[in-house]
């Protein structure tokens, strides 16, 4: 309950800065900060030779790779369609074609699953950024007719995927290993971790709510405040067709699946918020809704997963 009020502070008092000021620019720095608030302390005790894992736990990997981009991919389609509007549809493909994110380790963690696998689900998870990005592509190109929208620009966001895996995976876990070599600073992390890491969740959603972009919202709900909670209504159905696949395809007693789990019910929300962010004027501003409405149930969802789901043993 008590990170659910963070949630929910941290987005309207954003927004609220936002709209009473100049707002946020935009700056990566902010997915340095996650990642080093969020997952750094979560690869503590991840080594190099837990690689192994992958082809030690192949069919684990095969079924995330099944679940995050074929079905939640279509029934992100599926349910986009049915809404009728095509920029709260891209939002929402958005969310279902990018697995993981900066909280992804916390609630491994959290729920006891298997920590260096779910990192190494993660970093596969980012290098396959770039199939992510083709197939919102093509979800535009070939959706578009449908929307009666024209579409022609190509989402130029590939050079999002080499600075979020330098950001997410290459720097912090160069930054766990010098931490483990300073164990005053190691044990002061381990000790406070949980407040750190909320903290971070409140500091992260305040400056992206409060981003620039973010107040274009406005001009949303004056013109179309029917889509405000069209888009609640699609985020909440989409996060529980999320819950209900994954629940059926992963085995919560085995501690890599459950790592894999989280991996499906976590989408990277803040990575998607910047590509929409940037592609709002070939998808419309309301691709911006879902995706600030996944915030809101993602959390409160994840936080009712590792207590009442999966309480740890």
């Amino acid at each position: 309950m008590q990170l659910v009020i963070i949630v929910i502070l941290g987005a309207l008092l954003g927004f609220a800065y936002g709209s009473y000021t100049d707002g946020f620019i935009f700056s990566s720095k902010i997915c340095l900060f996650a990642g080093i608030t969020l997952i750094m302390p979560s690869l503590f005790k991840f080594e190099l030779s837990h690689v192994q894992l992958i082809w030690e736990h192949k069919k684990v990997l095969l079924k995330g790779l099944l679940v995050n981009y074929l079905l939640l991919p279509i029934s992100a389609v599926a349910i986009g369609i049915a809404v009728g509007d095509f920029g709260i549809a891209a939002g929402l493909f958005l969310i279902a074609v990018l697995s993981g994110g900066g909280m992804v380790m916390h609630w491994i963690k959290k729920s006891q699953g298997d920590t260096s696998f779910g990192f190494l689900l993660l970093f596969v998870n980012l290098l396959l950024i770039s199939l992510s990005l083709m197939m919102l592509h093509l979800f535009a190109v070939y959706a578009s007719p449908y929307f009666d929208i024209v579409y022609s620009s190509q989402v130029g966001v590939s050079r999002f995927a080499k600075a979020v895996i330098i950001l997410l995976i290459i720097v912090p876990f160069i930054a766990s290993r010098l931490v483990r070599e300073t164990k005053p600073l190691l044990n002061f992390i381990q000790r406070y971790q949980k407040y750190i890491s909320q903290i971070s969740i409140f500091i992260i959603l305040f400056y992206l709510f409060g981003l620039q972009n973010s107040q274009s919202l406005v001009d949303v709900y004056d013109f179309n405040p029917e889509y405000f909670p069209l888009a609640l209504g699609a985020v909440a159905v989409f996060y529980g067709v999320v819950f209900i696949i994954s629940k059926l395809v992963y085995n919560l007693e085995n501690p890599q699946e459950r790592a894999a789990f989280w991996h499906s019910i976590t989408r990277y929300l803040t990575l998607a918020l910047v590509i929409a962010t940037f592609s709002a004027n070939s998808f419309g501003v309301s691709m911006l809704l879902p995706i600030m409405f996944a915030y809101i149930v993602q959390i409160p969802l994840s936080v009712y997963i590792a207590s009442k789901v999966m309480p740890v043993k």
